[in-house]
């Protein structure tokens, strides 16, 4: 029995290996058909002649599927516009791009490992088709498109390709690695398009500018359809009302937008393939404003001439010479004692964030003083404020996003032991081109296959027949070993379950239920959001989190916290996922979406809004007085406060990060800004002590844009023609209350006529208390459910 299975596993391998041919076309591909790795003409080409489709080398040995522009010989410089695995190239020998009878595509490397697949199915005749625009697609000879490269753009944008909301680009690693990097390019929660850095420690925006508000950016966060789109003549058009016309707008040309891996993006244009790109559009002009560019302890210095150049901080040396984002190592210790510190100034020298202070009109001593006190301080800005003439002091404990600013009014002083050799001048630096887009190229071990099939078929037969007695006798043996484990191992599940109170999903699990990942939902600063459908045919949200480098003992211990939360008006966690590197959490799905999107589309009468109102209340109060942790969420807005099909509230995105000791009132670990613009306390903004009347704050404000429908991050017209409302929400209003029949002014016109006046007059009196700008001068949340319970209707 044993014999005749082996002996058709090997007939089944060996068919397999016969019937794994690979055809090709010069401008399709049917199923059945493959392209081979080791084939260097088995590409497919546009019609136009512009575009190739097939195995580029990424490294020594090692290969993506991409899309180019055509060049008119084998280039190993070509443009590429597109890749299908970026993150995991294939390997030189034995690699496959196949088209399947099932009609789907996957890409297979020597090793018979699946590195990419398009994750569709068709039973009618399909083709896989390069277009002349760029675009590869997969349809059904009907016309019907099942997949398309545009939906998954890497790092560029062909004229008419639409960038989405659930699309961003994301820059190369560096030149010669194509592997996902540290930049990217997509719409935000508010709607922005923007730069965003994710290193690999700290995530940060730069552009547009962050400290500046939607309209004074001219930019507008009003139309949520989020799509970006560059034309064939050079005009760029966003949602957002951002737009650009390129320097050579008006003629056709060969053009991409691409989002570079120095942090830039940018438009590159020429006439045809025997011509260089030359920039015809780039974001920004100066070439040290993106974020992480140099690494932590040092400073960025550009010229046009030159380019850009990083320097190590003195007293640090650099990390790594050939890629400078992992910035420079100090070469001294610090103490706590103030009498062995030092400070050296360093002029024109700027160090953006991470503030763990900040005080106007503070002169250099204090400012001095102020970062002795502090152990984990390791320097301070003290610069001159030109619209207020005062000057102002930053206490920092990180030194990041350094650059040598010609037109900064101000120092950086650097902490340094005493009786130390550094100086300003003693920097380790080297010329830009030798750290910006840093060339590490990727490999691929080759995996060497048999030189005859008939040989190792007849070899492996023989071994077969020899080792049959030895395998059974190991088969029993293992059996017992796995039945002592299986009911180890159910205990431990149950100990876990028994620990978290929800369940533990497997990685695959949730990338079926996701299907793959395919429909984001929403996203936040821990994660991206994607709607799944589990086993048991429940609708659910799947988080899956940005930071994946916890171990799987903290991360249970944090979720199980939140799995012992239980509030009817807090989203409900059903389970999660910690496998390897993945990190992800399963919760209850909302039918009704979110506060923020039911705001715009007007279909929350008065009744449902005093009810949203008064259920948030009471799940702040809850996490902050109630439970055994201090739970601030740091991020209250109407994108984070969902409802289900009755319309009942539940808050969604508390952070795992967010957990305090109630009885630390500093607060170290938090200070950092967190939660959204138009919607953060002033203590995030004066480094003053976190408490949860952050919360507080942006609960008011979430309560202010639910009386009048009006954002705290756009500006208009008030509706009674009599000034601008500048967007200042909480002045707006303060100013309304004060004059007589102001309910009428004040409150949102799709709510018509039928509110109740005396709710509308305790629920304004009740938000304009929470955002007072001193914090102790606001109530506590239980304090706001007691108002609103007593003097309103209880409407739960």
């Amino acid at each position: 029995m044993a014999f005749s299975i082996i002996l058709c596993l090997l007939l089944l391998a060996f068919s397999f290996q016969c019937s794994y041919s690979s055809p090709s076309s010069p401008s399709s591909l049917r199923k059945g058909s493959s392209l081979s790795v080791e084939k260097p003409d088995d590409i497919i080409v546009s019609k136009n002649g512009m575009f190739s489709a097939g195995f580029y080398a990424v490294g020594e040995n090692a290969y993506s599927f991409a899309i180019w522009f055509a060049e008119p010989h084998h280039s190993l410089n070509a443009t590429v516009v597109w890749m299908a695995n970026r993150d995991q190239p294939v390997n030189g020998k034995g690699s496959k791009l196949t088209l399947l009878n099932s009609g789907n595509i996957v890409l297979i490397d020597a090793g018979l490992n699946e590195a990419w697949s398009s994750d569709t199915a068709s039973l009618a005749p399909v083709e896989l088709n390069l277009e002349d625009d760029g675009n590869l697609v997969l349809l059904e000879l009907q016309g019907i498109v099942l997949w398309q490269s545009f939906d998954f753009p890497t790092d560029t944008l062909l004229p008419g390709q639409p960038l989405t909301r659930y699309m961003q680009l994301v820059a190369s690693r560096s030149l010669s690695n194509h592997s996902s990097g540290f930049y990217k390019f997509f719409f935000d929660d508010e709607n922005i398009l923007g730069i965003h850095y994710d290193g690999p420690d700290v995530s940060s925006s730069y552009w547009p500018k962050p400290w500046l508000l939607s309209w004074e950016i001219n930019r507008s966060n009003f139309n949520s359809s989020k799509i970006a789109v560059l034309n064939s003549l050079g005009f760029f058009k966003s949602s957002d009302n951002f737009t650009f016309k390129t320097s050579d707008y008006g003629v056709v040309l060969q053009r991409m937008l691409k989002m570079d891996c120095d942090g830039d993006v940018r438009v590159y244009s020429r006439n045809n393939v025997l011509e260089e790109w030359y920039v015809s559009w780039q974001a920004t002009s100066q070439g040290c404003i993106a974020h992480g560019i140099c690494g932590a302890n040092s400073t960025c210095s550009y010229d046009p001439r030159h380019g850009r150049k990083c320097s190590c901080l003195p007293g640090y040396k650099v990390n790594n010479h050939s890629d400078w984002s992992y910035g420079c190592k100090p070469m001294f210790v610090l103490t706590c004692n103030r009498n062995d510190s030092t400070f050296l100034k360093m002029r024109g020298v700027e160090l953006y964030g991470y503030d763990i202070h900040y005080i106007e009109g503070s002169n250099y001593s204090a400012c001095e003083d102020l970062c002795l006190q502090d152990c984990n301080c390791v320097g301070f800005q003290h610069s001159y404020g030109n619209k207020k003439r005062l000057f102002k002091c930053y206490t920092k404990t990180q030194l990041l996003n350094g650059r040598l600013a010609p037109h900064f009014t101000g120092s950086t002083y650097l902490r340094l032991p005493k009786n130390n050799s550094f100086s300003a001048s003693a920097k380790e630096s080297f010329n830009a081109y030798d750290h910006v887009c840093s060339s590490v190229q990727l490999q691929r071990v080759y995996i060497k296959r048999g030189a005859n099939h008939f040989v190792m078929f007849f070899l492996w037969f023989a071994a077969s027949i020899g080792a049959l007695e030895m395998v059974c006798i190991f088969l029993v043996w293992c059996f017992i070993i796995r039945t002592h484990q299986k009911s180890n191992a159910d205990y431990q599940h149950g100990y876990q379950l028994t620990l978290t109170g929800f369940r533990k999903f497997s990685y695959s699990e949730l990338k079926k239920a996701t299907k793959g990942f395919s429909q984001e939902i929403g996203r936040g600063g821990g994660g991206v959001v994607y709607k799944g459908i589990l086993s048991d045919q429940r609708h659910a949200a799947i988080k899956r989190l940005y930071n994946a480098k916890q171990g799987e003992g903290e991360f249970l211990a944090e979720i199980s916290i939140i799995g012992r939360l239980n509030h009817m008006n807090l989203i409900e966690m059903w389970g999660y996922c910690a496998e390897g590197k993945h990190r992800l959490l399963v919760y209850e799905y909302m039918e009704n979406g979110s506060l923020a999107e039911n705001l715009s589309s007007n279909t929350l009468d008065w009744s449902q809004r005093y009810n949203i109102a008064l259920g948030v209340a009471r799940v702040l109060a809850y996490l902050h007085e109630e439970c055994l942790e201090w739970i601030l969420h740091c991020d209250i807005k109407p994108q984070n406060i969902l409802l289900d099909s009755n319309y009942q509230p539940k808050v969604a995105d508390f952070g795992l990060s967010k957990m305090l000791n109630r009885n630390n009132h500093k607060n170290s670990s938090i200070s950092m800004i967190r939660g959204t613009r138009g919607y953060i306390a002033p203590e995030w903004v004066f480094n003053l002590p976190i408490t949860s009347k952050v919360d507080v704050y942006s609960y008011g404000i979430v309560v202010l844009e639910m009386i009048t429908g009006k954002s705290p991050t756009t500006s208009g017209q008030t509706d009674d023609g009599e000034g601008s409302y500048n967007g200042r929400l909480v002045t707006w209003v303060r100013e309304k209350r004060s004059n007589t029949c102001w309910v009428e002014q004040v409150i949102d016109p799709a709510v018509g006529p039928n509110y109740d006046a005396g709710e509308m007059e305790i629920l304004t009196r009740v938000a304009l208390e929470c955002v007072m700008e001193e914090k102790d001068s606001r109530p506590t949340m239980s304090q706001v459910v007691e108002m609103l319970q007593c003097h309103g209707r209880d409407i739960l």
